[in-house]
């Protein structure tokens, strides 16, 4: 994420006070959906103030829809995109991948991975990826669970080489059904940060929509800090904004 000042506490709880890459894995379901917040995550980084680049790599949706959303929350994506400050890079789209040499969903993924290292390695600003989400990049991809694992991590690899940041969402509870959830416990494993989006504990609430466990993992070297640090926080979603708190903070 950008250097500048912390705009609310998820972004605090992410970034952790220590800066740099970092692989996060935003964990969903079907009916609780946790995609306001790359929706969120790609406005702040196109704030005027912001030198950050994305790459987004979207299997949900069009880039039409994310275009309209963010319009709606003072962002104009398709004058990022003109600027060069957005790479959006569409699985449905004729132009983005080369289909003729597709042959396999395995291709594709390889392709995509191509994509994704040449942006980062050209690009002299802060990168942030985005793959919204892993659930359908598996299913549209058609690729193996091994494969589309294999990608992630590479993608994670550039966060130590660039100092990127990679943002992955994906849907749990698909997972959970399985005998084998193993993409997701490996991803879980992999990720720096995982930010788990639930439904309120207590019921439903007229200002309270969810909560969120923030838990960032190797907060430092020395075996006397906590190896894992975990917040609960409270949001609101807004018709152009998202409000998070800590539980009790607000009446």
């Amino acid at each position: 994420m950008a250097s500048f000042q912390y705009s609310n506490p998820l972004e605090e709880a992410v970034d952790g006070g220590h800066g740099g890459g970092a692989m996060i894995l935003l964990k969903d379901c079907v009916e609780n959906s946790g995609r306001f917040i790359i929706h969120q995550l790609l406005k702040r980084a196109h704030l005027p103030q912001s030198s950050d680049v994305v790459v987004f790599l979207a299997f949900a949706q069009p880039f039409s829809h994310y275009d309209r959303i963010l319009r709606k929350m003072g962002c104009n994506f398709s004058v990022q995109r003109d600027k060069g400050r957005l790479l959006f890079i569409d699985i449905f789209s004729d132009d983005t991948l080369d289909k003729g040499n597709r042959g396999t969903g395995d291709e594709m993924i390889i392709e995509l991975y191509g994509k994704v290292h040449r942006a980062v390695e050209d690009c002299g600003s802060h990168v942030m990826v985005i793959i919204d989400d892993v659930s359908l990049m598996e299913l549209h991809g058609n690729s193996s669970p091994s494969l589309v694992f294999d990608f992630l991590k590479y993608c994670c690899s550039l966060t130590v080489q660039f100092g990127c940041s990679v943002v992955a969402l994906i849907h749990s509870d698909v997972y959970s059904k399985e005998d084998h959830p193993s993409l997701l416990l490996q991803l879980e494993y992999l990720a720096d940060v995982v930010i788990n989006v639930e439904p309120l504990a207590t019921g439903l609430a007229t200002d309270v929509h969810g909560q969120l466990t923030v838990t960032r993992k190797r907060v430092g070297d020395d075996f006397s800090e906590s190896r894992n640090r975990v917040q609960n926080l409270h949001f609101r979603i807004k018709d152009t904004s998202i409000d998070y708190f800590y539980p009790g903070s607000k009446n």
